[in-house]
Order: C-alpha cells, then structure tokens, then sequence
C-alpha cells in the first residue's frame, strides 16, 4: 500500500507540477492569512478589494519567481540546499511585493505583516519539500550499498554529493588524512582518518572504498594504493582531472584502478619534437592499424596533425572501430587530416604498394603481426608468412615507392627466442637490417619492448575475469617475471624512436624493473576486496585461489631486450641503440627463398632448421612434435 508521499514521488512529472503549483498557491494565502491574524491578534478581520487584490498579485509574483528559479523543473526528492536559496529568493520577492502593492493601492495591511508573512512561507513553501526529500533519502537509501570515500577534496565532495542523488551507492563517511579535515561535515557526511577504517568497516559494513584523490603525486598515489591494497575492501577510483574537466568522464564514472598504479610504473612525458618529426603534415600508413599496439599508434599520430593517415587492417570490425573512433575526434575537435580506411593483408605487396603510390606515403608505422605465442607455436605456416614475409612485402613496397621512414614494432620476445613467434619477429628485423644494408631511400628502424598493459593479450583484463567469477587465478609459473608498459607510453615511444633512427637501427625501449606475474594476482586480487591463497603452499585460508599451471610451450621464464651487450644511450633517456649481429641482403635473401618453400611445401621442421640455423637466438624450450606440425598452416 502506498504513502501519500510516495504516491507523489511515483505521480507523471506533468501531475506533480500541477500538484505542487496548486500547493503554493494555497500555502502563500494561507501564510498572508496567519500573518495578518498574528498581527491583529484575532481571526477575523475586515478585508477590503484592496487587499484581495494585493494578496492575488503577490500570489502570482511568488508563482511566476517560482517558474523563472526553475522550482518546478526541480525534482522534490533531489531537493537540497539550491533549491532552498532559491525559495529564500521567491519569498523575499514575494514579500517586497506585498509592501509596494499594499502601499500604492492603500490596502489595509499593516507594515509588519510583510515580515510575518515571509517567515511563515519560507516555512509553509520549503518545510514540505525538505520533508518530502528527507523522507525519500532515508527510505530508498537503505536500498543502496554503502562505500567510504577516501578524500574530502573537491573530487571527493563532487563524488559524495552526485551519488546522494544516485541510485546506485549510498556514501557514509569520508576518510582523509588531512588533521584540518578531520571531523568536519560535508553534505552530512563526516570525515574519519583512515585510522578509523576497521570501525567504520564493522559499523557500516561498505561494499567499496572509493578512491577520489586526484590531486597528488605519482609517488604518494603509489604509497597509498599499497596501503589500501591490505585492506580487506574492494577498491575503485574516479576518473582523472583531466578526463572530466575535458569531458570525457563524470566524477560518478567509478572504475577499476588503473593499471598504472597496479604496477607502480611512472609514464614519461614525451618529446613533442620527436613525435612531430616524421608525423606532421606528412601522409602515415600504419599497419595493423585495429590491433592494441596499432590503434593507440593511430591516436598518438592522429594527435600530431599528419596530412594523411592510412589505416591498414586484416580485421574488418577492428578497422571499422578505430576509423569511426578517429572519425568522432576529427568531426569533435575540427581536424583537417584525411583518413583512408584500408582493408587488405601486409602479405600483398601490390596492395600496400598501390596504397602507398596513391597517398603519397612518408612515413610507415609497421604493427601488424600474429603476437599470441601459443597460437602461433601451433600454426607455424601462417606466423611465419605474416611476420616474416609480411614485414618484407611491407618493406619492398615502401622502397618501390620511396617511402622516407619505415618503423617496425618488435617484441621482447625476439631476444633469445624459445619460440616461433618470437623467432619470427628476430627475423623480421633481420630482414629490415639487410634491406637498410641496400636501400639508400628509405630509413628502417625497429623499436623493441615487452608486454603493453590493456593489450589483447595482456594478463590483467584475464586476472580481473578471473576473481569476479570467484577464481582461480591462474599463473603459469611461480617464478614468472615480465617487463610491462602502458599502451599510450609504448606508442609514444616508438613515434619518439623512429624520429631518432638511423638505417637499421634497432631501439630498446626502459621498461623499468620486471614484474613478478604470481605478485600482480594477489596485488589485484587484494584491491578487489578478496584474499588470495595459494594450496599449492598448504594455504587454504583466502577467497581466491592463485592456481599454477605449468609453462607454456615456448614460453620463457624471464624476458629479455638485449641479445648482446652492445648498447648505447640516446638522446631520450628512455630508449636506447643495441648494436646486434646482422645478415647481408644476399644471405638474407638466400634464407628467405629457403623459408618460402618450406612453407609452400608445408614443413615446419625445415622451418624449424631455417631458425635454428640462422642469426636468431633460437633455442626451443621444449620437445618438438613434428608429425601434426608438418600439416599444421
């Protein structure tokens, strides 16, 4: 059975104006009609047409400064302190009003009766509202899971007041550890120090602590992440300054930490210069354009003002998503760049070529490869044809059409290879240092890095889906390290790169310390409000099992970036030169032709050969199943 007042509040939006127009009405005669007994000190009195009159113009003014404050657009359970402002407003105006209108027309209204009257329609006009909010605060709220808010900044302010008016957290109490803060009231909300957390855990029972600091250093954010990673509450963020003052969040959009501050990496600003160099009102093709790697490269270029951007995809959904993503930012911000969309395979060289003609090309950013190591391990044709002989199809073309720079992007995983994928990307860059050994026209540089954050195939997206369905974790190997860099970062720095290069250079990218893989589960695990445990140790006692399964085939235990110790510094305090052993064009042509036909002929095993005898590193890590392999494509 419904309430009076939540009949109202379930009324259409049109009936409750009505409704509350109706109301005012009556609540300001009623309020003239008290003021004027309260003055007299009886309930009857004599009134003239005078002062019928000057009751139905103030009646009226109050009506019509109601609608100019826009109280009838206000929602009543939203209710809050503007709203009362403005109803302070309308009843000032109202009872100015009925002073001038008593005077002029002569009415009988004594001059203190303006002044009674204000009093008693702030009451009679405000009281029902705040009581019609109140009542809908404290009934839907229990409705709502309660979270802490950690930062009574302004962020954290904004944040508490928009999610009072949400439907979906209801905030109980802010924790700052500013002692200035400490024990103030924002919005009715208090300030605690993170102290205080277990009470206030034990008390309110908070499904999340949001994170609403955005205002201090990489440093202290690291600091604090630790901390909050211990206790035993879910943890989520606002987004950035940057992203709302811009446009692209709302304080309410609550996500996940991001994985910058799971992995305590700091990202460098870049070198506008470098970005610009090869960038720049030049025409850029970028292959692989729909991929991790490829698309942020797209935005980081598209960024630059370049005259042309080609994006070259295999992937028909991928290249639609990051044409129509660039498509939006060029209408958004009135970008003249001309964007191409580019279906086709880097295995066709007269495609690429006749894009490259067409457009004019200078600069070729070369991202398109098969990366996934298993899958690549067990289809050896396809990954040597598209890592290999794609990147010389993309090469060849950008030569025949004298294309001025030509980037590949690389992969850790090339140094010291114990798999295909690996091996094959070693070879691609021995195929790009042999033509830079030929070519005079264009500059061939290759950047190598280890795993991008976000990516598709990173761990993180796979450990979050993994703990929401209740675990396991998995891990392949206790000991397991790898370097990591956010996406953006990456991008920035192979743009960077390839505006330093000379011919055949291959660049290594810092990409800080190593990570322990089993170190980034519980990390994550921790930050998601769960404990892990590990049984493997006789470790039972946690929510979320790390569960190891063992390497994978090809897969290393520790990455690497150098194959030698042959390095030099750069310019840019984060990339670096490695000097590492290189094949002539006429050997490294040789050893294509071999490569092709034993793919022609389908025969990994004189694939195989061909890696382990060429200058790649290649060592496999485990048995070779020749007999599917040979029928494997």
């Amino acid at each position: 059975m419904f309430t009076p007042i939540q009949l109202l509040l379930n009324a259409q939006r049109k009936n409750k104006r009505i409704i509350s127009v109706i109301y005012d009405i009556v609540a300001v005669t009623l309020s003239l009609y008290f003021a004027m007994t309260l003055r007299l000190d009886t309930l009857t009195f004599p009134i003239d047409a005078a002062a019928i009159f000057c009751m139905l113009i103030t009646c009226a003014i109050t009506i019509f400064s109601f609608i100019k404050l826009g109280m009838y657009r206000a929602i009543l359970r939203y209710m809050m302190l503007p709203a009362v402002g403005n109803i302070f407003i309308a009843v000032v105006v109202s009872a100015i009003t009925l002073a001038i209108s008593s005077f002029f027309l002569q009415a009988f209204i004594p001059r203190s009766v303006p002044f009674i009257y204000a009093s008693l329609a702030m009451i009679t006009l405000g009281t029902p509202r705040i009581m019609i909010r109140t009542v809908y605060y404290h009934h839907y709220r229990r409705k709502k899971p309660n979270v802490l808010i950690y930062g009574a900044g302004s962020t954290g302010r904004d944040l508490a007041y928009s999610l009072m008016q949400g439907g979906e957290y209801h905030p109980v109490a802010f924790l700052d550890d500013n002692p200035a803060k400490t024990g103030q009231i924002i919005t009715g909300i208090k300030i605690y120090t993170s102290a205080e957390f277990e009470k206030l855990h034990s008390l309110y029972e908070p499904v999340k602590l949001l994170l609403a600091i955005n205002n201090i250093s990489k440093g202290e954010r690291l600091r604090l992440i630790n901390e909050l990673s211990h206790w035993p509450i879910e943890v989520q963020s606002v987004p950035s300054v940057e992203d709302i003052v811009s446009g692209k969040a709302r304080v309410t959009d609550i996500k996940d930490l991001d994985i910058a501050d799971l992995l305590g990496r700091e990202p460098v600003s870049p070198n506008t210069e470098l970005l610009q160099k090869n960038i720049t009102d030049k025409s850029v093709l970028v292959t692989g354009a729909g991929g991790s790697i490829g698309s942020e490269l797209c935005r980081q270029i598209f960024t630059q003002n370049p005259k042309t951007l080609v994006l070259f995809e295999l992937n028909e959904y991928n290249l639609y998503a990051i044409h129509q993503e660039l498509e939006t930012f060029k209408n958004n911000f009135g970008l003249e760049t001309h964007l191409v969309a580019a279906l086709g395979s880097v295995q066709k060289e007269n495609r690429l070529t006749k894009l490259m003609t067409e457009y004019k090309i200078e600069s070729v950013y070369h991202s398109a490869a098969y990366k996934h190591v298993p899958l690549v391990e067990d289809n050896i044709i396809e990954g040597i044809q598209n890592n290999v002989f794609g990147t010389l199809a993309c090469a060849n073309a950008a030569i025949a059409t004298g294309v001025k720079n030509f980037t590949l992007i690389s992969t850790d995983k090339a140094v010291r290879p114990t798999n295909i994928m690996g091996a094959s990307k070693r070879m691609a860059e021995l195929v790009l240092q042999a033509l830079a050994d030929r070519s005079t026209k264009t500059n061939f540089t290759m950047v190598r890095f280890g795993n991008v954050l976000g990516s598709s195939g990173s761990v993180v997206p796979l450990f979050k889906k993994q703990v929401r369905q209740g675990g396991p974790v998995t891990v392949t190997h206790p000991d397991i390290t790898r370097y990591f860099m956010l996406i953006p970062e990456a991008a920035q720095l192979v743009i960077q790169a390839s505006a330093m290069g000379h011919n055949g250079q291959v660049f290594v990218l810092d990409m800080g310390e190593p990570v322990k893989i089993v170190d980034l589960a519980k990390h994550m695990i921790n930050l998601m409000g769960m404990k892990s445990y590990i049984s493997e140790t006789g470790d039972t006692d946690g929510d979320i099992e790390i569960r190891f399964l063992g390497l994978r085939p090809g897969e290393k235990l520790y990455e690497e970036l150098l194959i030698g110790d042959n390095i030099e510094s750069t310019s840019h305090h984060k990339i670096m030169t490695a000097k590492e052993v290189k094949l002539g064009w006429d050997e490294m042509k040789d050893l294509l032709k071999k490569l092709d036909v034993c793919c022609h002929n389908f025969n990994t095993d004189c694939i195989r050969r061909i890696l382990l005898e060429a200058p790649t590193g290649y060592k496999p890590n485990q048995k070779i199943d020749t007999v599917p392999m040979r029928i494997r494509h």
